[in-house]
């Protein structure tokens, strides 16, 4: 989780004071805007009325349900904090993302939202060119090899990035992380079995594909194992007497097979597979070997 800058912080402040929340309540809510990327939020904070939902252009949910004013505040406080956090590059670059959360005992439940950039409400905190945040020195989990993703989300523990154009996903699992190569797919979301494997898997122009499918192009910044280039053969001495090769006859070995092979194109040409041109061109074509 990044540290908020100074600016970040005095903004912070300033959103907290004018919606009526404290200022640890409001940094709560910007972490999960921020895990909701910019479109949804699901919290959980005493002054929120405990555990509930925001989605950006839709219902806003809290444990009380008929609180009506404390869900207008809620939602007008997620709306500005997506509106900055909309302002912050460096956090979701891009401009298209899905998410994606899974719910329930029996099957899952599969939510997806995708965000642009979002206008600041009327009055609210505008963060201009300064960071709401301090730079991270570890920089991007998924490596340096690869710039901005076109999409990225997290479910149980595992974290996603596609890029688009690199055709490349990068999936992050228990800290281990693995380039794939998408060949030709346009993802369009991912989804994750909540029973069995508990396998990710995206949809694309070919329909539900299974992320285990695409080819590994690097596991922690190092191609997998069997995939280290060829050593070169060793070349035997060269003799100053070239070697003569055996010459086949009728009855050795090459001979019989190439017999057999006759006879299996006989028996092609008798059931119509190959035509009479087909037959006499391969038979004399093996029997230039003889």
């Amino acid at each position: 989780m990044q540290q908020l800058s100074p600016a970040g912080r005095q903004a912070l402040d300033d959103i907290a004071r004018r919606h009526g929340f404290s200022s640890e309540a409001v940094t709560s809510m910007l972490w999960a805007v921020v895990q909701g990327h910019g479109s949804m939020a699901q919290f959980g904070h005493p002054e929120f009325g405990g555990a509930g939902q925001w989605m950006r252009g839709g219902m806003t949910m809290v444990s009380d349900m008929f609180n009506n004013a404390l869900k207008a505040r809620v939602d007008g406080l997620c709306s500005e904090l997506a509106a900055l956090v909309a302002s912050q590059p460096e956090l979701l670059q891009g401009g298209s993302f899905q998410s994606q959360s899974q719910g329930g005992s029996g099957g899952h439940e599969q939510q997806q939202s995708s965000w642009s950039h979002a206008q600041p409400p009327a009055g609210a905190v505008q963060s201009g060119t300064a960071s709401l945040f301090i730079p991270a020195s570890g920089g991007d989990w998924w490596g340096p090899s690869l710039r901005w993703p076109d999409s990225t989300g997290s479910q149980n523990g595992v974290r996603y990035a596609y890029f688009a154009q690199a055709r490349r996903l990068a999936i992050e699992v228990h800290g281990r992380v693995t380039i794939y190569d998408t060949l030709d797919h346009h993802i369009g979301g991912f989804s994750q079995q909540q029973s069995g494997s508990g396998s990710l898997s995206f949809t694309s122009q070919y329909g539900l594909v299974d992320v285990a499918s695409l080819p590994v192009v690097s596991i922690d910044g190092q191609p997998p194992a069997g995939t280290a280039a060829p050593v070169a053969a060793a070349v035997p001495p060269t003799s100053s007497t070239p070697a003569v090769p055996p010459t086949a006859t009728p009855g050795g070995p090459q001979g019989l097979d190439v017999f057999a092979a006759i006879d299996k194109l006989a028996e092609l040409h008798a059931r119509g597979v190959l035509t009479a041109e087909e037959f006499s061109a391969k038979k004399a074509e093996l029997l230039s070997r003889l």
